[in-house]
């Protein structure tokens, strides 16, 4: 798996352009697999290369579990699943202590967040304690467990999915929990000629549940993934940029209809995210509409609505698209 993505990657490595060939190559490899969800996939690929983690809402059934394993077998790194439920222990996350009777003590057994991508499906049907469990190795890319602290590997990338809230036996993630995602992408139903084309494809043999028979070839490995991750991050972004990304996630503090702002965790992820969506179409230099294009999967997250506003109807995205129409762009002429 590892040999394909070096015999790929044995180019110059130090560029934009070299970026901008491994983002495509990932792209096209998991749309073989995912069909009209180019969007979703794009920022999946954003939230990981900016070195953040994803959280995908949608209803069930929609492919966002096959998102997580289809981009595991691309990235050619370690992945595991953890099937959220009510009864969820924080330990069936982290891992514990057990007792080994041959050893006479304890030793300390991994769970499954020990991996490069974790696929965390329906977050949000355990309860906060073990939602939690993440908190600390989404943030710190660690894990402690009974005093001793334990490295994760490197990279690690949570892949969230969670159901509407107002779905049954849904439980709200809190605060502390959705801040430590740099994206929430939604994912909506296909379109009727995408849903054709998917028949099509399971009429022709494709199996979800059978990836190998796909023949997915790793693009890039771990090494490469760091590689890509320094790359993005030389894109040069010019003063106004900054101006333009502070004034955005600052209004989200003034305006009527929010409660709470988002903090300057958001300006960070919008930058970070704005750098590798620029590189990723070979350019190296971030431009307004990178950051006008990031600014909903960053920021939905990240501020509360007022009550009042809620019972009116507005949500997040409505208050995101005023924000943008409000704040002048860098270098219009208005």
């Amino acid at each position: 798996m590892a040999d394909h993505a070096v015999s790929e990657t044995a180019e110059p490595v130090h560029d934009i352009g070299w970026f901008s060939r491994r983002f495509r190559a990932v792209e096209n490899q998991v749309a073989r697999v995912l069909f009209g969800q180019d969007d979703v996939v794009r920022l999946a690929l954003v939230g990981l290369f900016a070195g953040g983690h994803i959280l995908l809402e949608g209803p069930p059934g929609i492919g966002k579990t096959l998102l997580a394993r289809t981009l595991a077998c691309t990235l050619g790194i370690g992945f595991r699943r953890i099937q959220f439920t009510p009864d969820l222990m924080p330990s069936d996350v982290t891992g514990g202590n057990l007792y080994d009777q041959r050893a006479g003590e304890f030793v300390f057994r991994p769970g499954p967040v020990f991996t490069q991508i974790l696929l965390a499906d329906e977050i949000n049907r355990a309860p906060s304690k073990t939602q939690a469990a993440l908190l600390e190795a989404m943030s710190d890319r660690q894990v402690t467990v009974d005093g001793t602290t334990r490295a994760l590997p490197v990279p690690f990338f949570v892949l969230a999915t969670q159901n509407p809230i107002e779905s049954e036996g849904t439980y709200p993630l809190p605060e502390a929990q959705l801040d430590r995602f740099l994206l929430k992408v939604l994912v909506g139903h296909p379109t009727a000629a995408v849903e054709v084309t998917l028949l099509e494809h399971y009429l022709a043999g494709f199996d979800a549940s059978n990836l190998e028979a796909v023949g997915l070839e790793p693009q890039v490995d771990t090494e490469s993934i760091g590689r890509m991750r320094a790359v993005a991050r030389t894109v040069r972004v010019d003063r106004t940029l900054l101006d333009y990304i502070a004034a955005i996630v600052g209004r989200t503090r003034s305006h009527p209809a929010v409660d709470v702002g988002a903090s300057p965790r958001a300006s960070i992820a919008l930058l970070l995210c704005g750098q590798v969506l620029a590189a990723s179409e070979g350019r190296t230099y971030l431009v307004p509409d990178d950051v006008k294009e990031l600014a909903a999967p960053v920021l939905r997250h990240r501020f509360l609505l007022q009550p009042d506003a809620e019972l009116e109807g507005t949500n997040h995205d409505m208050v995101i698209r005023a924000i943008l129409a409000d704040v002048p762009v860098p270098g219009s002429t208005g």
